[in-house]
């Protein structure tokens, strides 16, 4: 009895640890947009500073996981949600990536002037920010139905995406002067839309810890 109570003290706080990490990486994703959005590059450079302790996070909650499978023997459904949580973190690091990448973007465009007001990419931002906060509570809560739900709420993302794509080629279109700095504004896009795919996928693993299958459920382009 004290083993089992010892396995779950330390699957919660496994679990604590990976809200933790969503946490960190969703403000430096809002962090990074801020960035561009006011041309702080103070703030850019510390949030692609930052993004070492979302390494480091990851790589202690795959310590842990490690760690509880060698001396607590977890039963079927337990090492199912241990799995899962080594592929969340695997999928929030990547997310932590894309914002650093934004910041670099951020960094890289300096103090030029702004092609247009940006509206749609921190829409873009929020609403993935929201989707991983969500998903990650899904999973805590072991709720297959809400992570079903999130996963849907990528084709918003899509959307968005394709119509900061659209209007950005008609800028490069109708003044070549643009291209580059509406290049960069599509990085950033295309970064964010990668993030929300990521979000689909610990989703699906959501699902899995619940139902113990694999199934695809959110349509991804690429």
């Amino acid at each position: 009895m004290e083993t089992r109570t010892t396995f779950h003290k330390r699957l919660r706080e496994i679990q604590d640890d990976v809200l933790a990490m969503g946490s960190i990486v969703s403000k430096a994703t809002l962090r990074s947009i801020d960035a561009l959005k006011n041309r702080d590059l103070e703030l850019a450079q510390q949030v692609v500073a930052d993004d070492n302790k979302v390494n480091r996070k990851r790589f202690e909650i795959e310590e842990k996981c490690i760690e509880i499978i060698a001396t607590q023997q977890p039963m079927a459904s337990d090492l199912r949600i241990i799995l899962a949580v080594l592929n969340i973190v695997s999928e929030v690091e990547r997310i932590g990536d894309y914002a650093e990448g934004i910041a670099k973007i951020a960094i890289m465009i300096g103090d030029e002037p702004p092609l247009k007001p940006l509206i749609d990419i921190p829409r873009m931002a929020e609403k993935t920010v929201d989707m991983l906060r969500r998903s990650l509570d899904a999973f805590v809560n072991r709720d297959a139905e809400a992570a079903k739900k999130i996963s849907t709420e990528d084709d918003m993302v899509d959307q968005l995406y394709d119509q900061v794509f659209r209007e950005l080629l008609t800028f490069m279109a109708e003044d070549p002067k643009t291209i580059t700095r509406a290049t960069r504004l599509i990085w950033v896009a295309h970064n964010l839309e990668r993030a929300a795919d990521r979000v689909t996928n610990i989703c699906e693993r959501v699902v899995f810890v619940v139902t113990g299958k694999m199934e695809e459920i959110g349509a991804s382009k690429y």
